[in-house]
Parts: structure tokens; sequence; C-alpha cells
């Protein structure tokens, strides 16, 4: 609980920069106030100071909260932390001092108190023992945004706010995954973020800013700034796609990804292959797996029926050879019973050999169903599917028959649909000849999806008539082990060490 009987604390948004746009409240909460705190390096000059000067009075009490240490190294035995946080305990308890004395305390900080600023360190060890008011302000992301003259995001665009500081591959993650972004904390770091933003592919997007709405403010494309040039108080900016002028098409610049949309909804997906999604000019697929996808202004969905792979592929690849940048759109893996081969196998062709193509990884159905189940998967494996469609099923029981005679645990897919009935019950009658009738068998349904079910049954219980195309069986080994845990809920695993003998 705050003491009515103290000062009361504020910490006092500037703005961007330019002392034009700091507010109206922020400049009547300066005059009221008794001592005007800020924060620099230890060369003594404030920024914030800088931007609030015509505000500062002679008789107002000026708290100048040097910090001890910016980025050069410290022989403090906590390490730069452990500087850090004595700072802030040592200031904050300058601050409570006034405070406590019954005065008013305005604590400056550039940009927006709460958003990556100074202030919200003593904002932590203050608000809850005096009381506070937060008087917000324009952020540089607000700036950049406005210098550029272009949206940062539009209709259901994401904008995803990162300091530069994070390591180079997190950040190349995130830039490939999301629609708009800023990068914030630039001058030392800025090599490794160039390199996040080529190496996510959304270089020619970017844009830069540095000191917005201050003396020696620059604007310019990011790939054409020098990095010896670049200040802290600089950001990189990736605007709303919305909109945006795609280059025109040309030879040269065409391809095909394919990607695995993993075996539900956007939380299956890989950054890279959000990245690759939103970058497409046209998405071509099995429809039920487009759907899945967001639409985007500008991009060409071509839908099609489950059963036309090569037709697919071949329609991808004449788009690629025209210049525009494909994705072809699978369930799953791509590489797994799926797109990646059909597409490979049309642009070995000679007419294709110029096409670039690649393949980005999905989670696989047979992944997903062992997660939910335990850890089925834990020992070695193997793959094969149920359907006749494209091979003899003499071939499948042979391979069923080879994969159980070396006690391998099995993960099943396309076990059945409207069209085969059968292969179920020849397949689990097959393996009954090389296991025990007690041996796990997960069933995984929708994995992933509403309609998600997975559990587990013994091999000699399992009904074909509970299994259809959207279930995928894996089936244990000799080892495999299936327990209830507390809760009642089933686990089933296979042990990674196999007994010797």
């Amino acid at each position: 609980m705050s003491d009515q009987s103290t000062g009361r604390l504020y910490g006092v948004g500037l703005g961007p920069g330019d002392p034009a746009l700091m507010t109206v409240r922020a400049v009547e909460v300066i005059a009221e106030a008794d001592v005007v705190a800020y924060h620099s390096a230890r060369h003594g000059r404030s920024i914030a100071r800088s931007i609030a000067a015509k505000h500062i009075r002679a008789d107002h009490v000026e708290e100048q909260l040097v910090y001890p240490v910016t980025t050069e190294t410290t022989d403090h035995p906590g390490g730069y932390r452990g500087a850090m946080e004595e700072f802030y305990a040592e200031a904050a308890a300058r601050l409570a001092a006034h405070l406590d004395a019954g005065r008013t305390v305005a604590v400056l900080a550039e940009g927006d108190p709460l958003f990556y600023g100074s202030y919200m360190h003593m904002h932590k060890r203050l608000a809850d023992r005096y009381p506070t008011e937060v008087i917000p302000g324009v952020t540089s992301v607000s700036a950049a945004a406005a210098r550029l003259g272009t949206p940062l995001v539009e209709g259901e665009e994401v904008l995803t706010i990162l300091p530069g500081t994070l390591p180079e591959e997190e950040l190349t993650a995130r830039l490939a995954a999301t629609d708009a972004a800023v990068v914030m904390k630039l001058g030392r770091t800025f090599p490794a973020v160039r390199g996040a933003f080529e190496a996510s592919g959304r270089l020619p997007e970017a844009r830069y800013v540095e000191r917005a709405t201050m003396a020696g403010e620059r604007v310019g494309e990011l790939a054409d700034v020098e990095p010896g040039s670049v200040p802290y108080f600089a950001v990189a900016v990736l605007p709303s796609r919305v909109g945006a002028v795609r280059p025109e098409p040309a030879p040269e610049g065409g391809g095909v990804t394919v990607v695995g949309t993993g075996p539900a909804g956007p939380l299956w997906l890989t950054p890279e292959t959000r990245g690759a999604l939103a970058a497409a000019d046209d998405l071509v697929g099995y429809t039920t797996y487009l759907d899945r996808v967001p639409v985007r202004p500008g991009q060409v969905r071509h839908g099609s029926d489950n059963k036309v792979e090569s037709e697919r592929a071949e329609f991808a690849l004449d788009l690629a050879r025209r210049g525009r940048r494909v994705a072809v759109v699978s369930g799953g893996d791509p590489g797994v019973f799926a797109m990646a081969t059909a597409v490979l196998e049309v642009a070995s062709q000679e007419e294709y050999a110029g096409v670039p193509v690649r393949v980005l990884p999905g989670v696989t159905a047979a992944n997903a169903a062992a997660a939910r189940a335990g850890a089925p998967l834990g020992h070695d494996y193997a793959t094969i599917s149920l359907s006749d469609r494209l091979k003899p099923w003499e071939v499948i029981a042979e391979r069923l028959r080879a994969a159980a005679g070396a006690d391998l645990v099995l993960a099943l897919y396309n076990p059945g649909s409207r069209s085969r009935t059968w292969q179920v019950g020849k397949a689990r009658d097959l393996l009954l000849e090389h296991r025990s009738p007690d041996t796990p068998v997960v069933l995984g349904r929708d994995v992933g999806g509403p309609a998600q079910s997975v559990r587990t049954v013994r091999l000699a219980d399992l009904d074909p008539a509970e299994v259809d195309m959207r279930t995928i069986l894996i089936v244990g080994s000799s080892q495999t082990r299936w327990v209830e845990r507390e809760g009642g809920r089933q686990i089933v695993w296979t042990p990674r060490r196999y007994p010797e003998g």
C-alpha cells in the first residue's frame, strides 16, 4: 500500500527525441515535480535531459543516475549483471529518500517509460511503496514508421519487436516467421542483425531509421548501411507487406519451396516454413492443407484434389519457370509420403533443370502422435505406408514381416480409408505372428486438431473399424512399455537400451 503522506513518483515518457513530441501531460508533470531524475552514461550527457531541457527550472532538484557500466567490462564481483543490480538498488534508494521527504519525483525516460526503458527498474522497486503514475510517450517504433511514411502493420498482420542483442539464429527465426518487425538496440549488434535479415530472406524489404525525429536523422535501405556507422539509437524495420509493390516476375527469380504444415494448425509450423509461406507469390496444394495457411493480400492460391500430385507439381514448376515464387503446401513433413517426392520427380525432367527447388521439413504424423502418447519411438523404428494405391499389397506384407521380425517399432501411415477397409486387419494378423497379443498399439487420430484422439490398445484388440484415413498407428516392439500414471493418463515408451543376447 502506498503512503499518501509521501511524495509521488512519475515515470515520464518524453517521446523519440524531438521535444515537440512530448505530451502535454509530460510537460505538466515536469512542471509540478520537485525532483527531476534522469539516467546517463559516465560521460554525463543525458539524452532524456536534453529532450526536456527547456522545461527544467533552476529550482528543480536534479538527480543524475549515472550507469557504472554500459558496454565496457567491469571488475564487479557479480559481473555486468551484478554491477547493474547494485546500481539500480542505490538509485532507487536515492529516489526513495526524496519521496519519503514528501517530494514529487519525475523520472525522465526517452520514448515510453515501460518500453525497453531504464525507468522500469525504478518502477519495479518503488511503485508498490509510493503513489505512482506513468506518463506514456511516443516510442521510437512509431517515430520510425512515421519517418518512413509506410504502415507498420495492416489488417491481421503481426508486428514483432525484437532487441538486436538476441543471438543471430534466434533473430533469423523470428524474422522469417513474422509479417512485420522492428529490431531495436543496434550499434554494435548491427552486423549480426543484418546477417539475420539476409539469412531469413527479408533483407530486400528491410529499412533503416537512425535517430528518428532527432538531429542527425537518417533513413534508408538496410542493405546499404555501413556497419561501422550505426549508433545505438537506430532501428531496422520490416514494414507491412500489404500493398507493398512486388517485383515483376523474372525467370531467374522464381523457384519452388515444398513446405510441411505439420499434422494440424499454426502451432506446428516452423519459423522457416512460416517465412516461406509469407514470401510466396503463389500457394499450390491440396485444398485441405491450403486452408491451414493464412490468406495474405497479393498471394494467389491454387487448390486441387488430393490425388493429382504429379499434375500439381508440374503446375508449380511451370509457375516458377515464369519467375513466380511458389510454395507447394503439404501436410506433415513433405518428404514423408507427401509432396516433396512428387515435385522432385517432375523437377528431374530436363525442361525444369533450371528451376530451384528446396524442401522445408515439417512435423510428421508419427512424431506428433508419439509425443502425445509418450515416447514409443524412443528406439529403432520403421515407417511403412499401408496404402496399396502406389505399391502392391505383397510388397507391404513383405516389409511388415521383415520389420516385425527385426523387432522394430512400426509407424503405420495411411492405414485405412473408405475404399481401403481390410488392410488394417491383415496387418494386425501378420504382426501377431511375431508380436505378443499384449503389444501396445497407439491410435493417433487428428493429432493437433479439434477432434484429436490418442489412445492405446492391445495389438490383439485392434479394431479396423476404428481406423480411418486421419489415423496413424504406432505398434510397439517387444520392449515397448505401456503404463498408467497418476490421474489415469496412459503413457507408452520404448527403452533406449535393448537387452543383450
